[in-house]
């Protein structure tokens, strides 16, 4: 399991990395395939920001995180930080969906890959206490 997450932890940055490009792009946006669909739009607006640093640079540290907490085999530990990267994800897309009217491909790819590694986070965190040897009482 832990060279599964640390792939989509890489492919996490590598979408982060991309979506920050697109944040100091200053030309046309090469994702910009029709208007339900323009990465540029997305990274250009308020919500691309958060404390004064893009939303994308907090995704490439967070995928950093939880790649070097699954190379430790710290599932545990991982859990909380997947957790509330999935919830900050779920609610980027909304704004995406319900506030800018437009996508981000980059943007919903990181969903994706932050969904799966969640899913597959808790499921290991189930199976390993599962797992542990119960004390006799």
């Amino acid at each position: 399991m832990r060279w599964v997450l640390i792939v989509l932890a890489v492919a996490g940055i590598v979408a982060s990395s991309l979506a920050l490009r697109e944040h100091y792009r200053t030309d046309a946006s090469p994702c910009s395939i029709n208007e339900r669909w323009d990465c540029g739009i997305v990274n250009h607006s308020p919500y691309a920001m958060l404390f004064g640093i893009p939303v994308a640079v907090i995704g490439i540290a967070g995928y950093l995180l939880l790649g070097v907490l699954a190379a430790l085999r710290a599932y545990a530990w991982m859990l909380p930080f997947v957790m509330v990267a999935f919830a900050f994800a779920i609610h980027l897309a909304d704004v995406e969906s319900m506030i800018l009217g437009v996508w981000c491909i980059y943007c919903v790819i990181s969903l994706g890959i932050i969904t799966l590694m969640s899913l597959l986070v808790v499921g290991t965190v189930i199976m390993n206490s599962m797992k542990r040897p119960r004390l006799a009482q």
